[in-house]
């Protein structure tokens, strides 16, 4: 999908209005401008902010650059945590009725600004295509090492979903939020272009999560205020959790149990769909496996998140847990209860017999990467220190095709496998 070229003018001359002298003008004008999903294929939800309130939130949109569709949503104030008591005010704009696999242009903001020109490609509404997704966690503003690669491949059309799995900016309240500021109008480049879906991390627990809380915009978020969530997309349902609500109990007990039961719910669910949507995928911050020497859970004998979920994920036959937080790269072989349960010898991950985890934390931030223990685990696959990002390809129902790019060794795939499932469900069910 190679349309910058015939972009090129429209974006230069709509960035113009950001250098205005006026203030006011400046205050109304929209910025951190970011898509999502909203679990339904013909929809995309568009999210932003302005410094003060404007009398519309409206998105003009088309299947050219006329844009002669128009969209309008609402606005609420959202004030930071810190002593400054800065605000904001986030619009959300809804846009409906969406062609299949169609690339749409659009721009945001009010008759008060206009944001600059940019587009994306609506889902196509089947479940027989093949979707690739871009996925990290950890990602700043400093040191943020993967950025520049992510945005080019974005806006050449690589990608279909870009996952943030946790850990946004270091931190996204820093410096009474400008520091969360600076990283949404950094992100713009890749979020305006493909839905940007997250999953909460422990560096924004800040005032009750209140950043990430607000500043995003995931399926059901007036439910759950983004901390968890699933949607469909091609042959995948793809849950998102909060693994935060294990270490936070100060923000409420009862978050472990409403979104316990909803996982349940969720999953029972979708085994109920798995001929149309095989595989289950899980995203979560903090990982049940690693083998870092940085002295997280994941690395300990107990874990609290293998403790409470990895049996209802084995019993309920997640095929792929992605997680972040350790910032390596730890692809693992199919593992339950730190038992390798691989589909034959020299096939692991064909047709395996337990979840298959990796852990995708090395984008790049102002924490330096983690170091690995000398000896791997025995169930350890592959191990990279290298910074980078993971793709995934779900090329159709049975094959699933992983790459991790390293940005050290200029985009180099520095670990390629496939998993190959001839059938989907729980495990140990035969």
């Amino acid at each position: 999908m190679d349309v910058l070229n015939g972009l090129l003018i429209p974006i230069l001359l709509s960035c113009t209005v950001c250098y205005s002298n006026d203030v006011r003008h400046i205050q109304l004008q929209p910025e951190q401008i970011h898509l999502s999903a909203t679990g339904n294929a013909d929809e995309m939800m568009v999210t932003w902010s302005t410094v003060n309130d404007t009398k519309a939130s409206l998105v003009r949109f088309g299947k050219n650059i006329t844009l002669n569709l128009v969209a309008k949503g609402t606005s609420s104030i959202f004030v930071d945590g810190g002593p400054e008591k800065r605000s904001q005010f986030i619009h959300r704009v809804k846009l409906t009725g969406l062609s299949p696999a169609q690339i749409y242009y659009y721009h945001c903001g009010s008759e008060e600004g206009w944001s600059p020109l940019f587009f994306f490609k609506a889902f196509p509404n089947t479940t027989d295509w093949s979707p690739r997704f871009a996925m990290y966690g950890d990602l700043g503003n400093e040191n943020a090492q993967s950025l520049s690669r992510l945005q080019e491949e974005v806006q050449k059309g690589m990608y279909d979903t870009v996952f943030h799995i946790g850990d946004f900016a270091y931190e996204l309240e820093e410096d009474n939020g400008r520091v969360g500021d600076m990283f949404m109008r950094q992100i713009e480049s890749v979020a305006a272009y493909v839905p940007y879906m997250t999953a909460v991390g422990n560096h924004e627990a800040s005032y009750n999560f209140s950043h990430y809380k607000n500043r995003f915009t995931m399926p059901n978020f007036a439910e759950t205020a983004n901390l968890w969530y699933s949607w469909d997309i091609g042959p995948a349902h793809i849950i998102v959790f909060s693994t935060e609500v294990y270490y936070y109990f100060q923000y409420g007990l009862f978050l472990i149990t409403h979104q316990l039961n909803w996982l349940k719910q969720d999953l029972e669910a979708a085994n109920k769909n798995r001929v149309e949507r095989p595989w289950v995928i899980t995203m979560a911050h903090r990982p049940m496996y690693c083998t870092d020497t940085d002295g997280d859970d994941c690395s300990k004998r107990y874990n609290i998140i293998r403790d409470q979920l990895e049996e209802l994920f084995y019993d309920s036959g997640v095929d792929i847990e992605f997680w972040a937080h350790e910032h390596t790269y730890e692809r693992l072989l199919p593992v339950y209860k730190g038992k390798v349960f691989n589909g034959s010898a020299s096939a692991p991950y064909t047709n395996p017999n337990a979840p298959v985890h990796v852990v995708a934390g090395s984008a790049g931030c102002r924490e330096l990467p983690d170091k690995f223990t000398p000896v791997p685990a025995p169930w350890d696959g592959f191990r990279s220190r290298d910074y980078g990002y993971l793709t995934l390809t779900l090329t159709n129902k049975t094959h699933a095709h992983f790459q991790q790019i390293s940005d050290d060794q200029g985009g180099k795939v520095i670990d390629d496998f496939w998993v190959i499932k001839n059938k989907h469900g729980p495990y140990g069910s035969d």
